[in-house]
Order: C-alpha cells, then sequence, then structure tokens
C-alpha cells in the first residue's frame, strides 16, 4: 500500500458512531451530555456517557480517605439515576442509544482511556467551571491539544 492510499480522505462517511461525553455533575457537563445527545440522535451513533472516579488518595490504602471512594461511587449512581431518568422522559420524544460508563483516573487520562476502549468518532465536554485551570489548563484544552479525536467543548 502506497503512502498515498494510506492516507486518503474518505468523503460521504457516515459521521461518527460513537461518541463520547464525559459527566461530572456539573451543570457543563450535564449542557455537554445533551448536545451530545442530540448529535448522537441525529447521527444514529451510539451515545458513550462517561464519569471518571478521582483516584483515591495514597492513604486510602491504609484506610484514610476511604469515604472518597465511596463518595465516588455515589456521584457515579447518582449521575447513572439522573441519565435514566432523562431518557424515560424523552422516550417517545426522541430514542438516543446510549451507554454508560464509569472510569478511574484523572478526567484527562480517564476522558483518553475511555475514548480509546469504546474506539470514539467525537467526544464532547463541557467548559471547565475553575478559576484555577486559566493557568494550568482544562481538561478540555488538553482533550483538544491530543489531537486524536474531534472535540466539542460544550459552554
Amino acid at each position: 500500500m502506497t503512502e498515498q492510499q494510506r492516507h486518503r480522505f474518505e468523503r460521504g462517511t457516515d459521521g461518527p458512531k460513537v461518541i463520547v461525553a464525559g459527566l461530572d455533575g456539573s451543570d457543563s457537563s450535564l449542557r455537554a451530555a445533551a448536545y451530545a445527545a442530540g448529535l448522537a440522535r441525529r447521527q444514529n451513533a451510539l451515545l458513550a456517557l462517561v464519569y471518571v472516579q478521582p483516584l483515591m488518595p495514597a492513604g486510602a490504602a491504609l484506610g484514610v480517605g476511604v469515604p472518597l471512594a465511596d463518595t465516588a461511587e455515589e456521584i457515579a449512581q447518582d449521575l447513572m439515576a439522573e441519565v435514566r431518568t432523562a431518557a424515560e422522559r424523552a422516550k417517545g420524544t426522541f430514542e438516543v442509544r446510549w451507554e454508560f460508563h464509569t472510569f478511574r483516573g484523572d478526567p484527562y487520562n480517564g476522558l483518553v482511556a475511555a475514548a480509546d476502549e469504546l474506539k470514539a468518532d467525537a467526544v464532547v465536554v463541557g467548559a471547565s467551571e475553575s478559576a484555577g485551570h486559566r493557568f494550568i489548563g482544562s481538561v478540555a484544552l488538553r482533550l483538544v491539544k491530543a489531537g486524536r479525536w474531534p472535540v466539542t467543548v460544550v459552554p
């Protein structure tokens, strides 16, 4: 296979088949999930909603900080319940194929792992609501800079 054949652009593709949306319970992540649901519906794509559970601090191995793990699991369960409720409300109006996944790690690496594992064609995330990210870079900015998928950042 020649170099030109390997990098030939394919016109008329059907669009994304898997759209990953990062979900953490913040208002911007909920807006991003809603935007991604509309995109998935229009493209007849699978919507993969991903919550990244933070890693437990080092003290958790010794029994200190375990409430963080419990809290992260509770957040995941609450998000899942909220997604199910929203899907039930929308039933009959429009249908979206969706899955809910949890990954562990920091948000950036967790979303990268999710997008790789789920073979994402696009990633949708909410804009950071933290002022500190203006200095160290947000998850959204890092995903865009990675350049591995089209990334949509929803305000």
